[in-house]
């Protein structure tokens, strides 16, 4: 090797990790709440989510959504759930300024993998509606809608008193629910409601339904008979059916 000369490659990746993890280390946490989430800047960078201290979820952000919209999106999916109060969720977040090609979500799940469980991250948290073909799928005993199933009994205000057709009183809860509720659609138009949930009028309450259940119960009432509500342990979902799913609990048939 010539005189003076050395070669030096610096570990970019190891150092950037161990920055993130100190940093975190020192950081206090907050609660996972639309309170606390809406005064994050709306910027890129990586977070973690501790529930009970523990680290149970890591993520960063993209292009489409920054830290405020991704950590809002998830203190709405914690919400309406059994086995977790929406207060014992933190969340420690950090915008990175210098994002390279490296996967830096990766790099700090193995980290905290190695001393937690960041179970989370595995356990189909945060996920999209899987649609109607795997309703009938077998779910993971350590998944996070097995752990934590819906709460059909959580309080709801929908803005509705009643007097409308069964399809506009679904849509007052949906915009309720933080997670999915799907019923059939008009055959071969999937996302036009049925012409039953349009046609079956629920009459004015004279006790507006005040639990998720009340309002589904309420609406299969008025429903022709045939129909089911199913509680999955992700979501609801509504049927002409009858029919039992090894995963999910029937909520009422019409």
């Amino acid at each position: 090797m010539a005189e003076g000369y050395v070669e030096f490659e610096f570990d970019l990746p190891s150092a950037l990790l161990a920055s993130l993890v100190g940093k975190f280390a020192e950081m206090d946490s907050a609660s996972l709440t639309h309170g606390h989430t809406m005064q994050v800047p709306d910027e890129q960078g990586v977070y973690q989510l501790l529930v009970g201290g523990q680290v149970v979820y890591v993520g960063k952000t993209d292009a489409d959504s920054g830290l405020r919209g991704r950590l809002s999106k998830h203190a709405w999916t914690i919400q309406h759930r059994q086995n977790l109060k929406p207060e014992d969720v933190q969340f420690k977040c950090a915008r990175v300024f210098v994002f390279t090609a490296m996967d830096l979500e990766k790099l700090l799940i193995r980290h905290y993998a190695q001393t937690a469980d960041v179970w989370w991250n595995f356990s189909g948290f945060g996920s999209n509606d899987p649609g109607r073909n795997r309703d009938t799928t077998e779910l993971k005993a350590a998944g996070f809608d097995a752990v934590y199933p819906i709460d059909l009994d959580h309080p709801v205000d929908i803005n509705c008193e009643g007097g409308v057709p069964a399809a506009r009183v679904l849509d007052a809860l949906r915009a309720e629910l933080p997670y999915t509720l799907r019923a059939e659609g008009e055959p071969g138009k999937v996302r036009k409601p049925h012409p039953d949930l349009v046609n079956s009028i629920v009459p004015p309450f004279a006790v507006k339904p005040a639990t998720t259940r009340e309002v589904t119960l309420a609406v299969l009432s008025v429903l022709p008979a045939g129909w089911q509500a199913t509680a999955l342990p992700g979501r609801i979902i509504m049927y002409r059916e009858q029919r039992d799913y090894s995963a999910g609990v029937v909520i009422g048939r019409s």
